[in-house]
């Protein structure tokens, strides 16, 4: 089997298990993660309505200023405070981080603790 064919199944295989558990609701939504090779994509979502509250992307016209030059890495830690920023404005101060079947570093962790720092309770 293909290797890259061969992750994509794995990875979709832990994300369909981590939300088998995961929900987010609408007074602790969902913050989930994707990443491609060359963008970051965070979002706040609602699952029992069906919503997105918030999102925001590495490639965002409002953040090009803030994130040309940067690395991967510091471009989730920005992303990651300013959706915290923008959620505590919303009045949302509590979420559930749903990691969509990457490990737990790099990136993924960027943004997390990013967003704790910036106020939500992750």
């Amino acid at each position: 089997m293909d290797r890259n064919k061969f992750k994509k199944e794995r990875r979709n295989k832990i994300r369909r298990r981590i939300r088998s558990t995961i929900r987010g609701t609408a007074e602790r939504p969902r913050l989930a993660i994707y990443k491609s090779n060359k963008h970051v994509y965070l979002q706040l979502i609602n699952d029992l309505d069906g919503v997105t509250l918030l999102g925001t992307a590495s490639n965002a016209t409002a953040l090009e200023g803030k994130l040309k030059g940067k690395s991967g890495l510091e471009q989730a830690k920005v992303l990651g405070g300013e959706l915290a920023k923008a959620a505590l404005e919303k009045g949302i101060d509590k979420a559930v981080y749903d990691r969509s079947g990457y490990k737990y570093h790099g990136v993924v962790k960027a943004a997390a603790e990013a967003a704790r720092e910036g106020g939500l309770d992750l």
